[in-house]
This record gives structure tokens, sequence and C-alpha cells, in this order.
């Protein structure tokens, strides 16, 4: 009880309290992501859920018709795929001496505002103000803060309580210490929710209730109610992690947050390109990096270091995936380096010794085991470099480098079919669909009429050799020697640069078409293409691996209505192509940024810089809620209409939108 009076001090406070500091970027993006909505079931993913510093849970608002004093959640990442807790897991309850609730929690709602840094609501009626805030102490923790406001000219004795009615049936609720235990059959984490004053807490068959000490407030008299939810993995320690709840004051923590994010937004902002001046896409950063933010997840169990997942919105990708991760970090690293370090650590650790790297590895992999099956297309030395110019940390690079070059490597041990310097996707365990995963475009229409040889044990390639696949390795060749300039090798520096030399010219001659203008997949033996016109097709420009005329021709496809420049421009195959579905077609139609962002990239990188801003603008301003508050950041979108298509909050979107802003 000592600890948590300790940790709850400071119970009375004036209404000034509330007066906060100028924080004018978060004030700006309020409310950029709508987080309303009443769960109705475990799983029902409808609505939105906030949360920060890498923790694996997270809260929303409930809508005002809902009639509860209190926010909704916990999301909890920590078991299955994703599952409420509750409704509403810390639910008030304001009750008189006749056993009234003083407060219609329904009609009452003033407001409900979410920022970068935390969550907020207030109600009213003639009796009292009651204002709450949710902050995040630790990627452990959450704090909840209820202030109450007596408006009346009379005294008010006030009998606070919380309950909750649980969704899950795989709990087990118990009391440790007026602590309310929380603990699951289905994770290893565990739950600690910490009341301040409580005087009782009693489990109920399907939740629990707890009494809080009463109040008696006199007129314009405030006093504050504070509950912190923990969920916490075994690898790391309640015990320290109470302590640190204990010497918390939660104006310190808010205060610290705000601080954070608004200094977090500034950075952000300094960088913008100039066409991008405009407050709107100010407050678009802020909902970029909001996305990530929700997608952040500490270390736990089988993921050894931070990371970040495509979605914690859909059900199926709560875990770090290899070209997602390198894209993140790419983006990441502008505001948070270490972030984005430790999301390339995240799959190296589990780089084989021959090189190869999974293509996703999970926290709990008895619900879905580690993706042996395949990798995913080589992005990792640019995404490394892009940390380095950031930090110019070169112990980082001395880490990563020599894990770079066995993974480089492994491409041509085990993806070169014919041995002549051009790569091939593929599996591990001989099935095709591993092998179109593993260009990270599963249906893409040039992988219709593919098959899959043997290159040796464990080691398969689809026959045709692609060009956005030899690209990337063309990119990484000039990474690897920039590293090892850096790292004082030359002679392995100079090696990088003539296997790239080399390779730009056999991908320049063998991959292009000259009637098109345009780059295509080809055969095995290189002498006839995959004639599929699709984003692959101007990876090169990414790479610099065209020539000026090859360039120049590119530059024209994609800026024809017919084939590329479409209402939201570069779709990932073109738009006269017998086989383009615009919805619903996966990878055979609809918009992905960052494909559309290397295009982009590529065209800047050329000095086509009118026309990148003219893409750029279109597939940022057409494309359905990206401009504007509320609206999540989609997976991919329809290019005719514009309609956001596939998973909510996607991570690798917000990373290309923000790299597209952003200064290179």
């Amino acid at each position: 009880m000592k600890q948590i009076t300790a940790l709850l001090s400071l119970i009375f406070f004036s209404q000034a309290n509330f007066a906060q500091k100028t924080y004018p970027n978060l004030e700006a993006s309020k409310n950029i992501l709508n987080y309303k909505g009443n769960p109705t079931n475990a799983t029902d993913r409808k609505s939105l859920a906030f949360s920060d510093k890498g923790a694996w849970f997270g809260f929303g608002f409930l809508d005002s018709n809902q009639g509860q004093g209190g926010f909704s959640g916990p999301y909890l990442l920590t078991e299955q795929n994703g599952v409420w807790i509750s409704p509403s897991l810390v639910s008030l309850h304001l009750i008189d001496k006749n056993q009234q609730e003083i407060i219609d929690w329904q009609t009452a709602l003033v407001n409900q505002n979410s920022y970068n840094s935390h969550l907020e609501q207030q109600f009213q009626n003639e009796k009292l103000d009651v204002k709450q805030q949710l902050v995040f102490s630790s990627g452990q923790s959450a704090i909840q803060k209820t202030s109450i406001t007596n408006r009346s000219s009379e005294t008010i004795i006030i009998y606070p309580s919380f309950d909750s009615k649980l969704f899950l049936n795989d709990l087990q609720l118990s009391k440790e210490n007026q602590i309310l235990k929380i603990v699951s059959t289905k994770s290893k984490a565990t739950g600690y929710i910490q009341f301040s004053n409580a005087t009782s807490i009693e489990i109920t068959k399907d939740g629990y209730k707890t009494q809080i000490e009463k109040l008696t407030l006199k007129p314009n008299q405030t006093e504050v109610i504070l509950v912190s939810q923990t969920f916490i993995f075994p690898q790391y320690s309640w015990q320290k992690e109470k302590e640190s709840l204990a010497k918390t004051k939660f104006n310190t923590i808010l205060s610290s947050s705000q601080k954070e994010k608004e200094n977090q937004l500034a950075q952000l902002i300094a960088k913008k390109k100039a066409v991008y001046n405009d407050l709107i896409y100010s407050n678009l950063l802020a909902k970029l990096v909001l996305t990530l933010q929700n997608n952040s997840r500490i270390a736990a169990e089988g993921l050894k270091h931070d990371g970040i997942f495509p979605s914690y919105n859909y059900e199926w990708f709560n875990g770090f995936w290899a070209w997602d991760s390198w894209k993140h970090a790419a983006a990441v690293t502008n505001y948070n380096p270490e972030l984005a370090k430790n999301q390339m650590r995240a799959l190296f650790d589990y780089q084989k010794q021959n090189g190869f790297i999974p293509d996703c590895v999970y926290r709990d992999t008895l619900i879905e085991p580690n993706n042996y099956r395949n990798t995913k297309a080589p992005l990792a030395a640019w995404a490394v470099w892009k940390i380095y110019e950031q930090t110019k940390d070169t112990n980082f690079l001395k880490e990563l480098y020599p894990k770079l070059k066995l993974y480089h490597n492994w491409w041509y041990k085990d993806r070169d079919h014919d041995q002549d310097g051009l790569c091939e996707f593929g599996s591990t365990d001989g099935t095709l669909i591993a092998g179109k995963w593993e260009s990270g475009m599963d249906n893409a229409v040039r992988f219709d009429d593919s098959q899959l040889l043997k290159n040796g044990e464990n080691a398969y390639s689809i026959d045709q050799e692609s060009v956005d696949l030899n690209s990337y390795l063309y990119a990484e060749k000039n990474y690897l020697s920039k590293m090892a300039q850096v790292l004082k090798q030359p002679e392995e520096s100079k090696k990088w640069q003539e296997e790239g030399v080399a390779l730009k010219t056999k991908i320049q001659n063998q991959f292009w078409d000259a009637s098109i203008g345009w780059f295509y997949d080809t055969s095995i033996d290189g002498k006839s293409f995959v004639k599929v016109m699709g984003c692959e097709g101007y990876i090169p420009l990414w790479a610099e691996i065209a020539t000026a005329e090859q360039a120049k021709m590119i530059k024209d496809n994609m800026l024809d209505p017919l084939t590329f420049n479409t209402f939201i421009p570069l779709p990932t195959l073109a738009a006269n192509h017998p086989k383009f579905k615009p919805e619903g077609g996966y990878w055979r139609g609809p918009i992905w940024l960052d494909q559309s962002q290397f295009a982009i990239n590529g065209l800047e990188k050329y000095g086509y810089i009118s026309e990148a801003n003219q893409l750029a603008h279109k597939l940022i301003c057409n494309s359905d809620g990206v401009l504007g508050k509320g609206e999540a950041i989609r997976e991919n979108y329809q290019p005719i209409t514009g309609k956001g298509l596939e998973s909510y909050n996607f991570s690798w979107s917000a990373a290309h939108y923000m790299m597209l802003i952003l200064k290179d």
C-alpha cells in the first residue's frame, strides 16, 4: 500500500494543473488518427489503438453511446494475434450516497482528443468536471489520470469505483497487495493494475470491481485518481517496473512525452522538401510517425530487438518481415536512429551461417513459426547506409558489415542457377509459392507462367532472372563499397565497385527493351523477355543503373496515363495490361507505396524533379485519407479511384510516404 501511495502521490491538484505548455506541432496534429470505437468482442478490429514506447498493448476512445468513464481496451498484442481484453478494463463509476451514478457518461462527454504523446477526454455536467488522460510511462506500463472537479456551490461526497467485464475466458484474476494481477493461459506476459487509494478489490464472475476511498469535494476543489496498467513479459523485471512506477509523477511523465513528441515532429518538419512546406504536410508527418509508433514493439521472447510490425491491426502481421524491416529502418532513422538500428538487428539475429535471412520472425512461434522458406529482396545494405548517413556511427557499420557481406554473397551461391552473375528469386523448400513470396510481389503477373529449378540442397530458383532483384544487388554493392571505405578496407571497396560496374552493364543490356522503353525480367538464359510491364521495370532508375537515354524512355512511360500515370500514379502493373486488376489485385495493379516512392526517387536522381513532384503530389493528394485527420494509412491503394485497400495502419506505406516528403 505504501508503494501505491508513493506511486500516486500529490492526489490533490488545482484546476490550473490542466493548463498545458504550448506544443504547436502536437496541437496542430491533434486527432490525426481516429481512435474512437466500441470493441464488441476480443477480435473486433474495427477501431484503432494508441500505444507508445514499444508497448505490446494500446488504448482508444469509447464512442459516447457506450456510456463508460474510461478508455477502450487495452488491446493486447501480448497474446494470440491481438485481442481486446475488455471494452474498457478500467471503467470509472462515481456514486453518491444514494448509490446513484452522479454523472451520465453517455450525455456528459465534452471531447476526446488524441495526440502523438497521449490521449485525453473530458466529461461534464452541472455538478462535476471529469478529465481523463492516458500516457505510457514505459514499454510495459501506461498511467491513466482522472481529475474530478466540483463545479457546484455545494460540497459533494463521491464513492469512486472501477470495474470491468472481460472478453477473454483464458484469464485468471487475483489480488496481490491491493494490486489486480492478470495471468493468461495463452501468454507468458502478466498484467498488473494498480489503483490509487484502493480500499478493496473484488474478483467477480466475469471481471473485477475496485472500491476507491471516499472523496469529499468542496466547491471548485479537484481530486485525482491514478491507475497504472502494466503488461510485462518474463524477460523484464516486474519488481523493477513496480519500483519505477512508485517514483513516477504523472505530470512529469506527460510533460516528458509531450516534449519528446514535439521535438520529434519539429525535427521531421525541418527536413521537409520545400515543395511540402504547407502545414497539411507537417500534419501528415505526424500521422506517419504515429502509425509507425503504434506498430513499434520492444524486444520480447522470440523478437530479440525492438522493431516495427507491418500492422498491429491485421491478425497475421504481428512479427518482423525482412524487407519491411529494411524500409522501416530507412525512414525511422530520421527521428529515432536507435529504433532503426534495432530493427535491422532483429532480422540479423536469425541469420544462418550461410548468410540466409528468414522472411519473417515472430514473438511466439507456437502461434506461427518463423518463415525460413524464403527470404526477401536485398535492401539491407541500403537501410544500414541510411542509418549511417544520419548517425555517422562507425561502430554500427562494423557490427553489420560482415553480416551484410554474408547475406549478399548468399544470393550468388543459392540464387544464381546458371552462375552467370544474375540472380533469381526462389525458395529453400522447393515450392513455387515461397519463391514468389521471396520477390515480395506474391501474385505478380510476371510469375504467372514460371516454374522452379533446383540449384542445390535447400536452394531453388524461379526460372527467370528478375530485373528488380539484380538492381537491388547492384545498389547493395555500391553501399557495401561505401561502407568498406568508411571502415578503411580499400581493397574490398574496390572489389565491390568492380562487381557493380560489371553487373550494371549486364542489367543495361539483358533486361532492356528499347522498342518499349522498359526493363523486363528475362528467361534464365537471357534470350527472351517476360513481357509484363510492371513496377519492377523502374527499379533500375532508383538503383541508378539506367543510361540517360533509358531513363528518359522510362520517365515517358511513367507519365503516360495509359500505363502508369493513373489517378494515383505508378501502379504495380501497367493499366493497359489485360490482367490489370486495380482492386483486389494485390500486386496486379494496386499502388504499393514502396515501389511508387522508389520510382519517384529514381526520377529525382536523374534530374526529373518537376515530373517527380507531379507524380508525388498525386500519390499523396489522390489517395483517400492520406491527407487530413482521422483515417489510417493503408497497405495499398486503388489506382483509378484512390480508395484505400487491405490492411490499416500499414508501416511501410507510412515509411515511404515519409521518405517521399523528406529530403533524401
